[in-house]
């Protein structure tokens, strides 16, 4: 795959900005339960770049493989908390806002384990990843992970 375009090098100034604004909001939440949420947000997408990138960060901070793999059929797994279900659930429920499902069920469940504030952190990650997924599909972006460079 070639990428289209570098849109860090077509609009540097505004990719620059655009990633710290990521760092920030990523750092706003423990760092398992946000790389399960882009992961998961990035499935949905078919998002292979976000997908490769974050579970690779996901295995780096100690992330299992049984829970990597089964994220895309989180809501059957046994090995995820209420807490990391809520957030799956309302990942999943803003991904496919499109298609016109109510968001009603999944955010009684959110509002059950997250605090208000905890809950604008969790909605921002969602859409930056969202962001992020976009670029990367619109674009044919692919970076390379180090662990699988290295490899």
């Amino acid at each position: 795959m070639t990428a289209k375009l570098d849109p860090f090098a077509a609009a540097p100034q505004l990719m620059k900005s655009f990633y710290a604004l990521s760092t920030t909001v990523n750092e706003s939440l423990e760092p398992s339960l946000v790389e399960l949420v882009k992961i998961r947000a990035s499935q949905i997408n078919q998002c292979a770049n976000c997908i490769n990138m974050h579970t690779t960060d996901a295995r780096w901070q100690g992330e299992t493989e049984q829970r990597i793999y089964l994220l895309s059929a989180w809501r059957e797994a046994p090995c995820y908390t209420d807490r990391e279900r809520a957030a799956l659930a309302w990942t999943d429920a803003l991904t496919t806002i499109a298609q016109g499902h109510s968001q009603q069920a999944a955010h009684a469940a959110l509002a059950a384990h997250f605090t208000e504030e905890e809950q604008v952190k969790l909605t921002l990650i969602i859409n930056i990843i969202n962001a992020w997924n976009r670029i990367a599909v619109g674009f044919d972006l692919w970076y390379e992970t180090p662990a699988k460079a290295a490899a």
